[in-house]
C-alpha cells in the first residue's frame, strides 16, 4: 500500500507542477515566434550566418532549409565521431563507420538511438561539441517545423510560413537554453554528476575492479529529456545512478521531457486566436498519456503480484510505479530516455511501451513533432467527422480538401510502412534474426520495438535485440532519416497549402473542433487507426506472449 500510495502521490505532484507551467510556458513560446525584435546574440548570429531576419520564406524554402541544415549537421558530427581518436579527450573511445553513421544519424534526427555504450563508445569532447549541441538543434527543428504549420493554419491569403533560421536561432536561445540551464542547476543540486576528471578504478565488494566515468552530465542530461532526445552519457541511461541518483532526479527527469509537449498547445491555441483549440489538443495528449500510463502501470503491478515478482532485469532503485511513469512518458514522447529496461517489462507492460510510440508519438510527443503529429491527426478527424455528418471539413477556418487530406495521409503512413516493412524483412532475414535475444512472440516485439523506436525517432531499445551490425545500423539509420524527414516536408506543404487559403469565418455549418465531443472522437481515431494498422503484429507479439 505505501509503494501505492508513493506512485499516486508521484504521479499528481508531476501533474500540478506540469499544470503550473503550462499556460506561462506555453505562453511564452507564442511570444517568442511572433516577437518582431531581435536579441543582440541573434542579430550576431544572422549576421555571421548572412541571414536576413526581415525576410520570410515560402514553404518550399523553407523545407530546402530544413533539409540542408540537417544534411551539414549529419555530416559535422559524422566527421567528428570518426577522428575522435586522434581529438582531445579521446579517452580511447573508437566506433566503426556504420556504427558512426548511425550516431551522426540519430542525433541529427532527434531520435538518439545508441549502438554503443555511451561511455565507452564516444569521448568526452564528441559528447559535449557534437552530441550536446545536436540535443539543443534537432529539437528546435521539430519546433521551427510545427509552428510553421500553426502559422499556415493561422495566417490569412498568404505565401510565406516564416524564417526557419530565425525559428531555429529563437527555439533554441530563448526557450530551450534557458530552461536546459535551469534544469541543469537543478539535476546538479539533486546529485548529478558533472565534472571532467579521469577516470577512476575502485574495488567492488566482490573484490574485482570497476572503472567508473565522469563528465558533463548534468548539462547533458538536462538538454537530453527537455529536448526529448534520450541519449544517455552513459550506457545505462537514466538507470545510471550518475544520470539519475534519487526519486527527486526522476521526477524533475520526467517533467523535463513532457513539460514543452504539454505546454505547446497553449502556444497554438494563442497563435491561432482560439485558445479553445489548444484545449482541445491538450485534452487529447493528456487523455492518451493517462492511458498508457495507467495500462503500464497495471500491467507492471499485476507482474509483480505473481511468484517471484517478475522481478529479472527490473530496476529496483524506483520501483515499479515509478518505472511505468517513465516507460509511458518516455515513448509518449520521443524521449528514449530509459530508467528501467522494457525487455524486461511483463508482455503487456512492454506492449504497453511499444503501443505509445505506435500512437506516432503524440501523447504528448516531442518538442514540436508532438503538435504536428496531433494537428495531423486533428486533420483526419475533421475530415472523417465531416463525411459522417455531411458537412464541410474544416480546421481553424481553413478546409480540409483533397490536396490536404492527401499530404495528411501520406505523413501518416510513413511511420507504419517503414515499421512494418522493416520488421518483416528482419523476421526472416538471417542477418536480423541471429541478433535476436529471444524466440516466438518476444523475438518479434523485440525486431519491432526496435524500427518503431527508429521510425519514430524515440531511440529507446527493447534491449534484447544486438543491433549493432552493418545491416541493422544502416536499415535503422534509414527508418530514422525517412521517419523525420519525409513527415517534416509533408507538413511543412501543409503549411503551405493552408497559409494560402483565406480563413473562413465560423458559422451554423462550420464542425466544432472545441468541444469534449470533438476531443473524445480525436482520441478515437487516433487509437482505432493504430489498432487497424498494427493490431496483426501486436497480436502475434506482445498479446500472443501474455496469452502463452
Amino acid at each position: 500500500m505505501g509503494e501505492t500510495a508513493s506512485g499516486l502521490l508521484t504521479i499528481a505532484v508531476l501533474v500540478a507542477v506540469l499544470a503550473a507551467a503550462h499556460a506561462p510556458l506555453g505562453a511564452w513560446v507564442a511570444r517568442v515566434f511572433t516577437d518582431e525584435r531581435h536579441w543582440r546574440v541573434e542579430r550576431l548570429a544572422y549576421r555571421l550566418c548572412r541571414v536576413d531576419p526581415a525576410s520570410e520564406q515560402r514553404w518550399t524554402t523553407y523545407a530546402v532549409a530544413v533539409l540542408g541544415f540537417s544534411a551539414v549537421g549529419v555530416a559535422l558530427l559524422l566527421a567528428l565521431v570518426v577522428t575522435q581518436g586522434s581529438l582531445p579527450l579521446a579517452r580511447g573511445a573508437t566506433m566503426n563507420w556504420d556504427t558512426a553513421l548511425n550516431t551522426a544519424v540519430s542525433f541529427v534526427t532527434n531520435t538518439n538511438w545508441q549502438s554503443y555504450a555511451g561511455e565507452s563508445g564516444v569521448s568526452p569532447l564528441v559528447q559535449t561539441v557534437g552530441l550536446t549541441v545536436q540535443n539543443f538543434v534537432s529539437p528546435a527543428v521539430g519546433l521551427a517545423v510545427a509552428i510553421a504549420l500553426v502559422r499556415g493554419l493561422a495566417r490569412s491569403n498568404g505565401a510565406t510560413v516564416g524564417n526557419f533560421w530565425v525559428d531555429l536561432v529563437r527555439g533554441c536561445v530563448r526557450v530551450l537554453l534557458p530552461l536546459a540551464l535551469v534544469g541543469a542547476g537543478v539535476l546538479l543540486l539533486g546529485g548529478v554528476v558533472q565534472n571532467l576528471t579521469a577516470p577512476t578504478t575502485v574495488t567492488t565488494v566482490s573484490g574485482g575492479s570497476q572503472v567508473l566515468q565522469g563528465g558533463l552530465v548534468a548539462s547533458q542530461e538536462a538538454i537530453k529529456q527537455l529536448g526529448t532526445n534520450g541519449g544517455g552519457y552513459f550506457n545505462a541511461n537514466s538507470a545510471h545512478p550518475f544520470e539519475n541518483p534519487t526519486a527527486f532526479t526522476n521526477l524533475v527527469e520526467v517533467f523535463l521531457m513532457l513539460v514543452i509537449p504539454f505546454s505547446l498547445p497553449r502556444t497554438y491555441g494563442i497563435l491561432v486566436g482560439d485558445r479553445r483549440q489548444g484545449w482541445a489538443v491538450l485534452g487529447f495528449m493528456t487523455t492518451l498519456w493517462g492511458l498508457m500510463l495507467a495500462a503500464v502501470t497495471w500491467a507492471e503491478i499485476a507482474a509483480a503480484a505473481r511468484p517471484l515478482g517478475a522481478m529479472e532485469g527490473k530496476e529496483v532503485r524506483f520501483g515499479v510505479w515509478s518505472s511505468a511513469l517513465f516507460g509511458a512518458s518516455t515513448t509518449g514522447t520521443s524521449t528514449g530516455a530509459v530508467n528501467s529496461l522494457h525487455e524486461s517489462y511483463s508482455p503487456l507492460g512492454g506492449g504497453g511501451v511499444l503501443f505509445s510510440m505506435l500512437l506516432g508519438e503524440v501523447s504528448p510527443g516531442g518538442v514540436g513533432t508532438g503538435l504536428y503529429g496531433a494537428l495531423l491527426l486533428a486533420l483526419l478527424t475533421v475530415f472523417v467527422s465531416g463525411l459522417m455528418v455531411g458537412r464541410t471539413p474544416e480546421l481553424v477556418g481553413k478546409q480540409v480538401g483533397r490536396r490536404e487530406i492527401t499530404l495528411t495521409a501520406l505523413a501518416l503512413l510513413v511511420m507504419p510502412a517503414l515499421v512494418l516493412v522493416f520488421t518483416g524483412i528482419g523476421m526472416v532475414a538471417p542477418l536480423v534474426s541471429s541478433q535476436v535475444l529471444a524466440t516466438g512472440p518476444h523475438g518479434l516485439t523485440e525486431v519491432m520495438y526496435a524500427y518503431a523506436s527508429a521510425a519514430n525517432n524515440n531511440g529507446s531499445a527493447f534491449a534484447g535485440f544486438s543491433a549493432d551490425t552493418p545491416y541493422t545500423n544502416l536499415t535503422l539509420a534509414l527508418c530514422m532519416l525517412l521517419g523525420r524527414f519525409v513527415p517534416i516536408v509533408l507538413v511543412l506543404a501543409l503549411a503551405g497549402s493552408f497559409v494560402a487559403q483565406r480563413r473562413r469565418p465560423t458559422t451554423a455549418g462550420t464542425l466544432p473542433t472545441h468541444t469534449p465531443t470533438f476531443t473524445g472522437l480525436f482520441v478515437g481515431v487516433a487509437v482505432v487507426v493504430t489498432g487497424l494498422t498494427f493490431f496483426s503484429a501486436l497480436a502475434l507479439g506482445p498479446l500472443a506472449e501474455t496469452l502463452s
